[in-house]
């Protein structure tokens, strides 16, 4: 059966229940797509966590893990700004640590991760932006 992200009445409430989302391959040049979304997260009331082995200390303010496993508590969504080849070995983290949900970016597009983490109970949501959802669903948080 083909991939189907959840509705978006599920989503919203997906993110409204966030918990700690933790951003693997969040850059920390200001410039690029993954700090621009993390900031407006940040902005609109989401705890980041960046995960990224390649920065060492912090990024927006939040101390950056080298992988989900190194997080050292609980993670409600994992947003993955990587390759799609790279998803279904994050996947297996995410499911490893108890995530509740895999949020691919848009343009990360990977069944076999997509099967992974719903095997290990995850929700899994592909090819969507978490800042746009965000907006539309749920709008600037007071």
């Amino acid at each position: 059966m083909a991939f189907e992200n959840p509705s978006r009445d599920e989503i919203k409430e997906i993110l409204i229940n966030a918990g700690n989302v933790a951003i693997v391959g969040l850059s920390d040049k200001p410039d690029r797509t993954s700090h621009m979304i993390a900031q407006a997260l940040q902005g609109n009331g989401y705890r980041i966590i960046p995960v990224n082995p390649g920065v060492s200390g912090k990024i927006l303010g939040e101390t950056v893990y080298p992988s989900l496993k190194d997080i050292p508590e609980p993670v409600g969504i994992v947003d993955v700004f990587r390759r799609s080849e790279f998803t279904p070995e994050i996947a297996k983290e995410a499911v490893e640590i108890g995530a509740k949900v895999l949020w691919l970016q848009q343009g990360v597009i990977n069944e076999e991760a997509a099967e992974i983490a719903a095997k290990g109970g995850l929700k899994v949501i592909m090819d969507r932006c978490i800042k746009v959802e965000d907006s539309l669903l749920i709008g600037k948080r007071s």
